[in-house]
């Protein structure tokens, strides 16, 4: 049931540990993230078998230690090794040493567990210990009075993959802006009651244009509130109010899924990493994450529930477009909507258009 892995989520983001079963295999699972130096230990006694440390081929190719991004690799480890475990994470660099252990492709469990973590915006690298048939007396009666979450594997969800979207109209109120004063605010709650989205209706709707002008726009904390000058989110932002006022009205999806959908910490985490020499995209891959992990079809379905199938896109980035037609959305047009460049972003924007296919091939050519 969806309950238990909503609840499989924060159990993980809080340092708990659970129970990961399919079949007649388990294994306890716990985040490296939220492990703490004597953790680990206490965690194999519980287990009483042997402990991995699996992690996202992303990961792991960036670690030396596989060739293929798509698969998640487990690595025998010793739960005393605590420097090893965190520089396996991520969590410190560089790794001091390499495990002794060979590398093999994580099995369905063990790669379920990692999907489960990145699913809460964890780190995608887990400690796994494998379980016998019967548990110990102490793993016993955590199970039986459930501080031990059970979860089958079937009901652990990818992030990255599109799928049944549950989504509902919470509350809604008119918030004049200073770039659009007639505009209202309408925040959809998913299933999972982790994520809030906001539609900010702009104009009046009896009046909006066919194809309604619409901005998918991923929730960016440093640069829409704080006007980091790491990005263009907070000139995109603004100017896209602007500019679907202008036009006479129309939609701004605000989307929660800060840091291209890997959250706000380890947002930051890649910043570190560009502040090393990576690329933003490089970036994410050293952490564990793809290139993108956004799932645009929960803004088809916001457009679905305001009825709106018919809409111009102001976007640079064609996955978008090419998102919303795959959802079933009706994208007419598509509008560039640009930031301005500084010597803080210049990088960031060029890492857009070279590795992902934005089209910012204008703005970069004048060299604002």
């Amino acid at each position: 049931m969806r309950d238990r892995a909503e609840r499989a989520l924060f159990d993980l983001r809080r340092g708990q540990p659970l129970r990961l079963h399919d079949d007649d295999q388990s294994v306890l699972v716990a985040s490296t993230e939220a492990l703490h130096r004597f953790d680990a230990e206490a965690l194999a006694a519980l287990a009483q078998g042997p402990a991995r440390i699996v992690l996202s081929g992303q990961r792991a190719v960036s670690l030396g230690l596989a060739r293929d991004p798509e698969h998640a690799v487990a690595v025998e480890v010793e739960p005393d090794e605590y420097g090893l475990l965190q520089g396996l994470a991520g969590l410190s660099d560089p790794v001091d040493r390499r495990p002794r252990a060979q590398p093999r492709v994580a099995n369905a469990l063990e790669a379920g567990a990692v999907t489960l973590a990145r699913s809460g915006r964890l780190l995608p690298a887990v400690l796994v210990f494998e379980l016998a048939s019967q548990p110990g007396a102490a793993l016993a009666a955590m199970l039986a009075d459930a501080s031990v979450l059970e979860l089958p594997l079937a009901e652990v969800a990818d992030p990255g993959r599109p799928g049944a979207i549950e989504l509902r109209p919470i509350s809604q109120a008119d918030v004049p802006l200073a770039l659009a004063k007639q505009t209202r605010f309408v925040l959809f709650r998913e299933g999972n009651g982790l994520d809030e989205h906001v539609a900010i209706l702009i104009g009046d709707q009896a009046s909006w244009p066919d194809p309604v002008p619409v901005r998918l726009h991923s929730s960016c904390l440093t640069g829409d509130i704080f006007g980091s000058l790491r990005c263009d989110c907070g000139e995109q932002l603004r100017g896209s109010v602007g500019r679907i006022e202008d036009m006479g009205g129309g939609i701004l999806l605000y989307l929660a899924q800060e840091g291209r959908g890997i959250g706000l910490a380890n947002k930051l985490r890649a910043y570190t990493r560009q502040d090393a020499g990576l690329d933003t995209v490089a970036a994410n891959h050293a952490l564990g994450f793809p290139d993108d992990q956004r799932d645009f079809s929960i803004a088809a379905e916001m457009l679905r529930q305001l009825q709106v199938p018919r809409i111009t896109l102001l976007t640079n980035n064609p996955r978008k477009v090419d998102a919303l037609r795959q959802a079933g959305i009706d994208v007419a047009g598509q509008l560039a909507i640009f930031g301005t460049l500084n010597d803080h972003n210049r990088r960031y924007m060029a890492t857009k258009a070279q590795r992902s296919g934005h089209l910012l091939d204008d703005l970069l050519d004048r060299g604002e």
